[in-house]
């Protein structure tokens, strides 16, 4: 005896929706794209031509799928045809996966930021967030490039001197026919011409130039018939690559050449840390309850410099600036420490030797300048053993963000026969410290703020913020690696990523069952 089974029975009811539990996820999706600003996704679309699939639906799919570790747009479009709760998103209707990838790198990367701040105002408005405190971390992502197709700035620029020294040789020896020359008015002055400008393309082909009208006289010229070739064939075209090299590298060190955008980067492959260099992007997010509230991509390996242009993100949107930043020693710099102090945001924010300042090695380190004390009037600093290191000079620093640190150099006069000589001197004959006594002031206010309870209580809580969040979009929802190419399409990716895990997330912590199951375990 059987239950009945007919394929061809009839079973009622044919809507969808029926099966959908009521707290899944796709639900959610639904609920924060139908609660964005109309305006927003409509703005997409100038008009005109064949009538496009609904910007709504588009996004709901590639949120539901990025939320279930579908990443292809070939298979989101797999599954609009299998998976009831796609076709429940999509109304049924079946974009191809040209048209998914199309809406999803050219549509929306002018509006990833404004799509997802509007899921996290949702977040707020359902009391998941407070937006007051933000827990702030980086984390390295492999860029969808051939990681052997590297172009290094050493490299370039010592293989541009190379052509530069080859290219006045080939100048010499033009010069040199020129000046055997009886007719002294037809002479080619390059070296004058070199000496006023700096050698570019340019350069080179307005001495291609002079060769060729030098060759309509002397069409025989041994000479100049191999410059010429040696100019054409080789050095303008050299010239022109390590140009746009240059161009591309900007500030950085390297790039990759299926993908100019992405710097290499040292990859943690495994929990041992070991790794190589591979094309990357150093991705930065904020969280509050491991709900994502701010991300941002950049191209330096660095996070320190990340810092500034991480949170500047907030004020291009509208968005205001959290009250409290929390993280880790990378971010611990003089120029982040002053832009916190600047915008009003209490940093709890490590600098680099906090942690060693807590252990009992460091007590011996009496050379340190945490270990001596300051002279404010007579601008002086006075060491463990009470001799003066007096100022010397100083010196302003810049960095890549156009912060400017003056750094002091003081001087010890007294060193000779002190017993400490050899610990705090190093060997020297004479003591000196550098110091930035703007970070010096700063610091003592990270101490106070990390030796209250509250402080160190929010600071500790980061240990279950952000890392945890990239062990869950690296680890549970796979995602090593990015799929587009290029720092706008990349943005709109990681984009797309952050908000995907807010919205499942936020299914997650309304789940009833999950709820039974903490009762069960109590």
């Amino acid at each position: 005896m059987y239950i009945h089974y007919n394929r061809d029975q009839l079973i009622l009811p044919m809507d969808l929706e029926i099966l959908i539990p009521t707290h899944h996820l796709c639900r959610i999706v639904d609920l924060a794209v139908e609660k964005m600003d109309p305006a927003l996704l409509v703005s997409l679309y100038p008009g005109g031509g064949r009538p496009a699939y609904h910007p709504k639906m588009m996004l709901k799919v590639i949120l539901y799928a990025y939320a279930n570790r579908i990443y292809s747009s070939r298979q989101i479009a797999k599954q609009l045809k299998e998976n009831i709760y796609f076709m429940w998103l999509s109304g049924h209707q079946t974009p191809d996966f040209r048209t998914i990838n199309r809406f999803r790198s050219e549509r929306m990367k002018d509006v990833v930021y404004e799509m997802f701040f509007s899921i996290v105002d949702l977040l707020r408005q359902q009391g998941l967030v407070k937006l007051e405190d933000y827990f702030l971390d980086g984390t390295k992502i492999e860029a969808n490039a051939n990681k052997y197709t590297f172009v290094w700035r050493k490299s370039t620029e010592r293989y541009d001197q190379k052509l530069e020294e080859k290219f006045r040789q080939i100048v010499a020896s033009i010069e040199q026919v020129t000046k055997e020359d009886e007719e002294a008015e037809q002479r080619l002055d390059f070296q004058e011409q070199l000496e006023a400008s700096p050698i570019t393309s340019e350069a080179i082909e307005d001495v291609i130039e002079q060769v060729e009208e030098r060759l309509k006289k002397e069409p025989k010229n041994r000479t100049l018939k191999k410059a010429k070739r040696q100019l054409e064939q080789d050095l303008l075209p050299r010239k022109k690559k390590y140009e746009e090299y240059q161009e591309v590298l900007g500030e950085r060190n390297s790039f990759s050449k299926t993908d100019p955008d992405a710097t290499f980067m040292r990859m943690k492959d495994d929990h041992m840390k070991n790794g190589q260099l591979k094309p990357g992007y150093n991705v930065q997010i904020g969280t509050e309850d491991q709900f994502i509230t701010g991300f941002s991509v950049h191209q330096r390996a660095g996070d320190t410099g990340c810092f500034i242009p991480h949170l500047e993100q907030f004020a291009a949107y509208g968005r205001p600036l959290p009250k409290r930043v929390i993280a880790d020693s990378a971010y611990g710099s003089e120029e982040n420490y002053a832009y916190c102090e600047k915008q009003k945001i209490t940093a709890l924010i490590k600098y680099n030797t906090w942690d060693r300042e807590q252990t009992k090695a460091w007590a011996k380190e009496i050379g340190r300048i945490e270990h001596m004390t300051y002279d404010e009037e007579l601008d002086e600093w006075i060491c463990a053993k009470g001799e003066r290191l007096v100022f010397v000079y100083e010196r302003k620093q810049k960095t890549e963000n156009g912060y400017e640190s003056i750094k002091r150099t003081y001087r010890c006069t007294a060193c000779a026969g002190c017993p400490f000589q050899s610990q705090c001197a190093k060997g020297k004959e004479t003591k000196t410290i550098t110091v930035s006594l703007q970070n010096q002031k700063q610091r003592q206010e990270i101490r106070q703020r990390l030796a209250t309870e509250e402080g160190m209580a929010t600071y500790r809580k980061r240990q279950i913020e952000a890392e945890p969040v990239f062990g869950q979009i690296k680890h549970n929802q796979q995602f090593h690696r990015f799929s587009l190419r290029g720092l706008p399409k990349i943005t709109l990716e990681w984009g797309l990523v952050c908000a995907a895990h807010n919205l499942k997330k936020w299914a997650y912590t309304i789940d009833p069952h999950r709820k039974k199951k903490k009762k069960t375990r109590s």
